[in-house]
């Protein structure tokens, strides 16, 4: 079990220095030297878990659905809302999310590494989400939720990387507000408009209970141990 924890730790560890050095570098330009000597690991350790440059440059794009998580909400345009906040505020720090989110934009990738995932997969996941808000009643009757969803990534990913341009995505939290402010008018029903949190400290607050039901949750763990 020890060995197995090891492990687990040790392959994260090599995922966020790879995300950091892709983020910084680019796939053409990133070595598997420069993501060691960031990891400060063996070659023998990364190669247990990655075959090849290609290979940890898939699993790095493969953790971008994950860091976007966000907790269930009753209303279900609102965790929509909740995904984009969140996933903006943790492209602030995370370096794993960072270099996903390099890669994903990164045309210089070679046919082995399958930037487009990403883009499908939060698609067909937001899509589940806004089927949900119609069968709720959220949604105008004219939304069709493949063709607003689809809009929806294309647009985030605009503007973040706009926002990274710009101020290194210090005014990102706004501009997804702003971007709420022009698309919510037009797929939710009118009552809910002004219920809808799209502050720019959205993100922030939905983190700190994130964390802090992560932190209840390592607590009951060490109580039953």
């Amino acid at each position: 079990m020890a060995r197995q924890e090891r492990a687990i730790r040790t392959r994260r560890l090599i995922l966020e220095a790879a995300g950091a050095v892709f983020d910084e570098h680019g796939y053409t330009a990133t070595t598997i030297s420069m993501v060691l000597e960031r990891a400060d690991v063996t070659k023998g350790a990364l190669y247990f878990h990655f075959s090849s440059k290609e290979s940890l440059a898939q699993a790095v794009l493969d953790e971008q659905l994950s860091l976007g998580a966000v907790p269930p909400q009753p209303c279900k345009l609102q965790e929509i809302v909740d995904v984009t906040f969140v996933f903006g505020q943790r492209l602030l720090s995370n370096s794993l999310l960072k270099g996903s989110v390099r890669l994903a934009v990164d045309q210089c990738a070679p046919p082995g590494v399958d930037h487009s995932g990403p883009f499908r997969q939060w698609a067909d996941h937001l899509v589940v989400v806004l089927e949900q808000a119609r069968a709720q009643g959220e949604l105008l009757p004219t939304v069709e939720p493949r063709q607003t969803v689809e809009l929806l990534v294309g647009a985030f990913a605009g503007i973040q990387l706009m926002s990274r341009a710009l101020t290194d995505r210090d005014d990102l939290a706004e501009r997804i507000s702003v971007l709420w402010g022009h698309i919510l008018p037009s797929i939710a029903v009118p009552g809910l408009l002004t219920a809808i949190d799209r502050g720019p400290d959205r993100g922030l607050r939905v983190l700190a209970t994130i964390d802090e039901a992560d932190a209840e949750r390592a607590e009951l763990d060490l109580s039953r141990r």
